[in-house]
């Protein structure tokens, strides 16, 4: 009986180290949620963020997996670098310094790198010091005693703002070591770890009869839905057809000569709700801090069940979807390229016809990207007024956890491919040497 050889598409193993290296870090991620800032009374701050935990702070306690509420070491969690990170991406198409270095390649790219370090630190200490001055500036909260010495705002300062350096850190150590986009990772772990909390209170509400069991089931598989229809629509792409001219190839590349250009349906992702919700929230969020007649009028024309709410959200998702696209994405820049590397869309001009030709197509995918996101942002909304769900959930926290886990998936699989490849041309150099053998 003649023995098969183990096939060489295996799991490989730099791949199962990466991913290792990954679920450590966010395990150390959610270690590090539970450790409270020193000097803190926790359960006082609990009972605080009870009370104001509304607006910014909720959104951003969804953001850190609750580590906003226990005032944790890590209470800023990542939003700090991925608010630079993407302050600094859009600064690259109108600062020509900035341009310049983006052009330049690797090196470009590191100084770039150096500048959102040095951003991410300013931002995460203008948000701490707002932390410790507003939402927690209570007595009760502050073990004096161990503050004999020390400003409780300096302290606090200097802990959340180490935290959210850390966490920096960790990402880009996921980006270098581990899979997947380390920022990303981390929001989504912390996201993550609130759906368990969120089943047991909907089993809960069930079981007191608060809410019957075939809505809750009904209410599941809508949520499934959603989730089928977030994949479809994500990983969507409108592929424009680009052909490149015989005297471009050589010999070798001919049969390559038919390419594409993939354009996505959302090109500007979960950026426009965040910001969108971000710059809604904040006005009740302030309005929380102060007893005017005008300041409640103002938290209850901005509570996310108003129809004032829900109308700007959308126009705002709108309009960044289209600043963001506008910003990253040049047309001109783009047709640029293929002409000087001898491409060109079949039946368009190079040149300026083909800048024209790819800014429409990506006009119109953005408006039907921009009304897939309000849809999905404001159904929640619409659940909470309408059918009085007893809970949130929130549109911008299940793109997020689609998007990332998407992202994570395909680079999974890129590193799979990258291996079988390997191993093909491996068995094809040992069956080579045994021929000449």
């Amino acid at each position: 009986m003649e023995m098969r050889r183990p096939s060489n598409f295996t799991f490989p193993k730099q791949l199962k180290d990466r991913i290792l290296f990954t679920i450590g870090v966010l395990i150390i991620y959610r270690i590090g949620v539970q450790i409270p800032t020193p000097g803190v009374n926790r359960s006082a701050v609990m009972e605080a963020f009870s009370q104001r935990g509304g607006g910014v702070f909720g959104l951003l306690n969804t953001f850190t997996g609750g580590a906003l509420e226990q005032f944790s070491i890590l209470a800023l969690g990542i939003i700090p670098y991925i608010t630079a990170s993407i302050i600094f991406q859009l600064l690259q198409t109108g600062v020509p310094y900035l341009e310049q270095l983006k052009k330049e390649g690797e090196s470009g790219r590191k100084k770039i790198n150096q500048y959102t370090r040095y951003a991410t630190v300013l931002l995460a200490i203008f948000q701490s010091y707002g932390l410790s001055k507003g939402f927690f500036n209570d007595e009760s909260i502050i073990s004096i005693s161990y503050f004999s010495f020390i400003p409780f705002q300096f302290f606090t300062i200097m802990t959340l703002t180490a935290g959210s350096c850390i966490l920096m850190w960790l990402g880009e150590q996921i980006n270098d070591k581990g899979v997947g986009n380390g920022a990303s990772l981390l929001i989504f772990a912390g996201i993550a770890a609130g759906i368990p909390q969120g089943t047991m209170n909907l089993w809960s509400i069930v079981q007191k009869g608060e809410l019957s069991g075939g809505f809750a089931l009904s209410l599941v598989l809508f949520m499934i839905l959603i989730v089928a229809v977030i994949i479809f629509l994500e990983t969507g792409q409108r592929r424009i057809p680009v052909q490149y001219s015989q005297r471009a190839l050589s010999n070798k590349q001919a049969s390559a000569q038919m390419s594409h250009l993939p354009l996505k349906l959302n090109f500007a992702g979960v950026i426009p709700p965040i910001f969108a919700s971000s710059l809604l929230l904040f006005p009740s969020t302030i309005a929380q801090f102060t007893q005017a007649e005008w300041a409640q009028k103002l938290q209850e024309s901005f509570s996310l069940t108003g129809s004032l709410f829900n109308i700007l959200f959308v126009v705002l998702i709108i309009f960044l979807c289209f600043f963001y696209t506008e910003a990253v994405f040049n047309p001109k820049e783009m047709a640029d390229n293929l002409k000087k590397n001898g491409g060109f869309i079949p039946g368009i001009r190079a040149g300026q016809n083909t800048s024209n030709y790819v800014k429409k197509v990506l006009d119109r995918l953005t408006v039907a990207g921009a009304i897939y996101l309000s849809i999905v942002c404001v159904m929640p909304n619409i659940l909470i007024d309408q059918f009085k769900v007893p809970f949130y959930f929130g549109g911008t926290s299940l793109l997020i956890l689609v998007g990332v886990a998407l992202d994570t998936a395909q680079q999974i699989q890129s590193h799979l491919l990258t291996a079988r490849y390997e191993g093909m041309v491996k068995g094809v150099r040992i069956k080579s040497r045994r021929v000449r053998f």
